[in-house]
């Protein structure tokens, strides 16, 4: 994308959203419009949660084949980001995926991506909550001692975010800027300082299964799939992004590449400072390799930490995301008026409904005696976290296809087209990869939001016809 297009024509658009300017005066207190090196680090921050610290000892087991598997998605998930920032000037209104698909194929096809999209939030915010717990626990011994105090723990996490989301956008924006710098300093420790402690007779064999090179490398990335869910952060803030249609394609761009960069630096040092036996079996690779790097066993400790920082910083993120979807779809009379409600740049009662909702899913992971129902909701999220994906790229699609010459730079139609197919090619690997059940019982959970959408038509329709009843 380049700074000289101009955004064109925007047709379709939410109804009673409009276009945010790039100065607008003076912001409310407490509001500040975020400018592409926030809106870069929350797309890095919403990507980059804590997944990262298990990852090298999740792909090991295939081989260094694995990295190979690393590109390969890091070339779908660019063309993913490129789609998001090609739709983004197209339509820079808060709610990203929804107001693509609700500009390309109605109210219906808008509602699913918002519902699909919220559900993932608030379901992902528990689960990276009750994550961070157990590496709280390695910080805090006194908090793994009874589960209540792991279940205030989990909490406290959670609404730590949300105090600085209801706080106003410009502490959103400082807390995600300072826990990106914080997590990424020991991250980049390992990837970049690793290659200097490199030792290739760590790294094992290049094939480590008796399957097929493509067999190891589609294993390997059903594994690594779900790390780039986030690449949509901007897109979904984008009316709380200064000159949203040059700046959200651009920190799409730069997040999402700054998080491949770090997780295919990150796993390659650790192969190779990490003995492949022992990476395998690994619980904690990059403390394995932090040990290695400088001998002694404080690497755990400032893992932990750095894996706390990434989830409160992650936490941070999403639960802005979580709040913004509903809004843009309240404000077209698709969600319940109340998540409308916007104060100091934040919809305020999307961020307390969606933490209470998450709460309430923490309480009862420590409570119910079983994580089977929790799990199930988790795996859940890794087939409804794609659905607007697939929406966004099929609205891409539709639009480069259906002949509106005046959104459609016709010397770049081929180029546009064949990333919107990579990206709808790679949305369709992120089904895949979820697994018949997460299928399944997604699908449920979407078709749910059915009825929803049939109350809130109802509404819709009684009202335009009241006055003229």
């Amino acid at each position: 994308m380049t700074s000289t297009e101009a955004p064109p024509a925007v047709t379709g658009l939410a109804a009673g959203t409009s276009a945010p300017t790039a100065t607008g005066g003076a912001a409310p207190q407490g509001e500040r419009r975020f400018g592409l090196p926030v809106a870069t680090c929350l797309v890095m921050g919403n990507i980059i949660g804590g997944g990262i610290f298990l990852l090298p000892a999740s792909v090991a087991p295939f081989g260094t084949i694995s990295l190979v598997a690393f590109g390969v998605l890091t070339l779908g998930a660019v063309a993913l980001a490129l789609v998001f920032g090609r739709l983004a000037r197209r339509h820079p209104q808060t709610g990203g995926p929804y107001v693509y698909a609700r500009a390309a194929f109605g109210d219906f096809a808008g509602f699913l991506a918002a519902w699909s999209y919220w559900i993932t939030t608030w379901v992902s915010n528990a689960a990276l909550a009750v994550a961070a717990v157990g590496y709280l626990c390695v910080l805090f011994p006194a908090v793994g001692a009874h589960k209540w105090s792991m279940c205030l723990a989990a909490l406290a996490v959670q609404w730590l975010p949300a105090l600085a989301n209801l706080a106003g956008t410009r502490y959103v924006g400082a807390v995600q800027l300072v826990s990106t710098v914080l997590k990424f300093a020991p991250l980049l420790l390992v990837a970049v300082g690793g290659l200097f402690f490199f030792d290739p007779a760590n790294l094992g064999p290049f094939r480590a299964t008796d399957q097929s090179a493509v067999g190891a490398v589609s294993a390997s990335a059903a594994i690594l799939l779900f790390s780039y869910l986030g690449v949509e952060s901007a897109a979904v803030s984008a009316g709380e992004v200064r000159d949203p249609a040059r700046n959200v394609g651009r920190a799409t761009v730069l997040g999402t590449v700054g998080a491949a960069t770090v997780y295919l630096l990150g796993t390659l040092s650790v192969f190779g400072l990490v003995a492949h036996e022992k990476l395998v079996s690994s619980e904690a690779p990059f403390t394995d390799a932090v040990n290695a790097m400088f001998g002694g066993t404080w690497g755990g400790t400032v893992v932990a930490c750095a894996a706390v920082i990434s989830m409160v910083g992650a936490l941070n993120g999403w639960t802005l995301l979580s709040a913004q979807t509903p809004y843009a779809a309240a404000k077209d009379g698709l969600f319940p008026k109340v998540f409308e409600t916007k104060k100091r740049g934040v919809p305020v009662a999307g961020v307390i409904v969606t933490v209470v909702l998450a709460s309430a899913l923490t309480v009862y992971n420590y409570t119910a005696g079983s994580a089977a129902v929790f799990e199930i909701l988790v795996l859940v999220t890794t087939f409804t976290a794609t659905v607007p994906y697939l929406l966004s790229t099929a609205a891409q699609i539709h639009l480069l296809l259906s002949g509106r010459s005046e959104q459609v730079h016709r010397g770049r139609l081929v180029r546009d087209a064949a990333l919107a197919c990579l990206a709808f090619a790679f949305s369709m690997w992120l089904v895949a990869g979820s697994g018949y059940a997460a299928v399944y019982q997604g699908v449920l959970f979407l078709f749910a939001g059915v009825l929803v959408y049939a109350v809130m038509a109802a509404r819709r329709q009684r009202a335009a016809v009241s006055p003229a009843g």
